[in-house]
């Protein structure tokens, strides 16, 4: 392993305010002067505003990061203040991406931010990334870290990745084209995403807050290294984090000789298949609607309400009525003794996704009236019960 040559080149003068300002990074011989230049000159895209994208540009900005781009195009939510520090309660349903510039600002006015409020796809992402030096990856979900890794690839720029999920966390770099051939992508370490449901998201299984400020700096440092040439970085290593054992351990990444080159974007939603084939096929002709279900219960039909969920989300809020049957014990066999075979069984979880899996094996097994509901308890709750709180 080996020092990167500095990803950038140093910006002209720093202005009196600039010195006053980054005066303990100026003292630090490794950064300097030279250093504080490099920073002021970067271009760093951040994707998300979310839980890693929090931490990470707050530092970066603070760092001195001259040009900012935040990728953001969601809300902001209460459930989001748990985790995501660059918002707060005032900015409940503000853009994202304006609460973040907004945020940023008030650490230090003398950065410049773009705000890209869009949803990142095949369409946009290799022009904007071409924008920029550096990609910060702080995405939640696989179809878009592929898409960012291939986009990455194509623009032949580095980025920086990281990943959270209750009390773990990971962090790498990624650079395909980098000096002295070490060259690795995502599809390195992750040549193929996991199937659909073995890994829940953060929304079904839930992130330790603070953790994504460990995480965050992790990440916002490898930004810091790249661009000024300090230090050894993430690249070829995986970083792995557990705060309840409090151990950090790293993993040597080698490049994958049989890994196809990247050429094209692809279809990444399919390729991740955010539900599989079978659950798919389990729903189509069998999904109803939250308010079509309240018509069919206040019609007096007689149905089995089958919660699919895991019974510490059952804790949290239920619908009246229900059976709670956890997806696990119902694609292992044990759970499926528990349905009724006297009524249609209707089944549930947060967002439609883990029921569409279930109601696969719950058909596969020969109830063939079965039905789930359509975007899960969050659905019901905003459109049918809004007494219920949403998580």
């Amino acid at each position: 392993m080996s020092t990167l040559p500095p990803l950038v080149e140093p910006a002209g003068e720093l202005t009196r305010d600039e010195v006053a300002r980054y005066s303990r990074h100026l003292i630090i011989p490794d950064i300097g002067v030279d250093g504080q230049k490099r920073l002021k000159n970067a271009k760093v895209l951040v994707i998300g505003a979310g839980g890693l994208g929090s931490p990470t540009l707050l530092y970066l900005a603070a760092a001195g990061v001259g040009t900012i781009g935040i990728v953001e195009f969601d809300e902001v939510d209460e459930s989001n203040l748990q985790r995501q520090v660059i918002h707060g309660q005032s900015d409940v349903g503000r853009p994202k991406a304006d609460s973040a510039r907004d945020s940023i600002l008030e650490i230090n006015p003398l950065v410049t931010v773009h705000t890209h409020k869009f949803r990142l796809d095949n369409d946009n992402a290799i022009g904007l990334f071409e924008q920029y030096d550096l990609i910060v990856d702080g995405t939640d979900n696989f179809a878009t870290r592929y898409l960012v890794n291939d986009a990455a690839v194509l623009a032949g720029k580095p980025y920086v990745w990281g990943s959270i999920y209750r009390f773990e966390g990971q962090a790498s770099v990624f650079w395909e084209d980098a000096p002295g051939g070490l060259g690795l992508n995502y599809r390195d370490l992750y040549p193929e995403a996991p199937p659909p449901g073995m890994v829940p998201s953060c929304a079904e299984g839930g992130v330790l807050g603070i953790l994504c400020a460990s995480i965050g700096s992790i990440m916002g440092t490898e930004a810091i290294k790249l661009i000024t040439g300090i230090g050894e970085t993430l690249l070829g290593r995986l970083m792995v984090y557990d705060a309840l054992d409090m151990r950090y351990r790293t993993i040597n990444l080698r490049k994958d000789p049989q890994a196809p080159k990247i050429t094209e974007l692809i279809d990444y939603d399919a390729f991740c298949g955010v539900v599989s084939d079978e659950g798919v096929s389990a729903a189509t002709d069998s999904t109803l609607t939250a308010v079509e279900l309240k018509e069919r219960l206040d019609a007096g039909e007689r149905i089995a309400l089958i919660d699919v969920r895991e019974p510490v989300e059952w804790e949290i809020v239920k619908i009246d009525g229900a059976t709670l049957i956890p997806k696990g014990d119902i694609e292992s066999g044990e759970g499926l003794a528990k349905l009724p075979h006297d009524r249609p069984a209707v089944l549930y979880c947060k967002t439609g996704i883990r029921s569409a899996e279930a109601l696969a094996a719950v058909k596969k097994a020969g109830f063939s009236d079965a039905t789930h509901l359509q975007g899960g308890i969050t659905a019901w709750a905003k459109q049918v019960d809004s007494t219920l709180p949403v998580y």
